[in-house]
This record gives C-alpha cells, structure tokens and sequence, in this order.
C-alpha cells in the first residue's frame, strides 16, 4: 500500500524512519478524502508523545513537495490526502460537498499555452464539487 511512496522518498534521499513510515500507513487511509493536518498531528502525537510540532509538519510539507500528499487550503486549515496514482501525478479532483469524498478526473481539461504564449506553465489545479452519485441519490431520495 506504501511501497511506491516509501520507493519516491529513498528517490529524494529522505531516510526511512519508524515516524515517516507510521506516517504513510495512517495517511494511506485517505485516499478518497482529505484530512486536516492536525488531526495527523494529534495522531502520530499519540503515537510518538516526544515527537515535536515541527517535525509531523515538516513532512507533511516535504511529502507534499515530493508528490506523496495533494494538499488543499480550506477555511479550517490545511488539508491533505494520499496521492490518488503515482504513475499519473498530474490529474484533478471531484470533491463531494456533502460526504467529503474526491474521485480522481484523469482527463485535464486545461490548455492555457495558447492564451499564454511564451509562458512557462509549472502547475495548476482544478476541482469539481458537488454530489456525488451516493449522496446526488440520497438527496433525491428525500424530495
């Protein structure tokens, strides 16, 4: 379940440790939702009680910089998930905005070269929300 992840940090030279390792088990548990970070940090402070703030940050940071965690700003704070597919790292998100799920869309429907003559384009992301198929069926059923 983590062997891809754990292949991408020996390829950006981090050390495996017990805490990184722990780490990616609980995280591989959101692949389909996103998780606040403080409640990874209150997880592996359970865990780990002498292991500081800082640390539990700092590599969800260099997780997310080395492409292991998708990251998303939401009024709450900082959520992150489990990257959806190492072999296709670029790809975007339909998020539910009832259940929280996210379904990945492999298609990018985004070509901004041609408005953008010139330009380098590094990233961009894109997201859906809305109901998914479970909840759209819920609601349906309740009218």
């Amino acid at each position: 379940m983590i062997d891809q992840a754990l292949q991408l940090l020996k390829s950006h030279n981090y050390k495996i440790t017990k805490q990184r390792r722990t780490m990616l088990e609980y995280l591989s548990g959101f692949r389909e939702n996103y998780v606040n970070v403080t409640k990874i940090d209150e997880h592996m402070r359970e865990l780990f009680p002498g292991i500081s703030h800082d640390t539990v940050y700092r590599n969800i940071r260099e997780f997310a910089e080395i492409g292991i965690l998708e990251t998303k700003s939401r009024p709450n704070g900082t959520c992150v998930k489990y990257q959806c597919d190492f072999n296709q790292m670029h790809h975007h998100h339909f998020v539910c905005r009832k259940c929280g799920r996210v379904q990945e869309i492999k298609i990018c429907p985004l070509d901004f070269q041609k408005q953008l003559p010139g330009c380098v384009i590094e990233d961009h992301r894109f997201e859906l929300t809305g109901l998914c198929s479970e909840c759209a069926g819920t609601e349906r059923n309740f009218k």
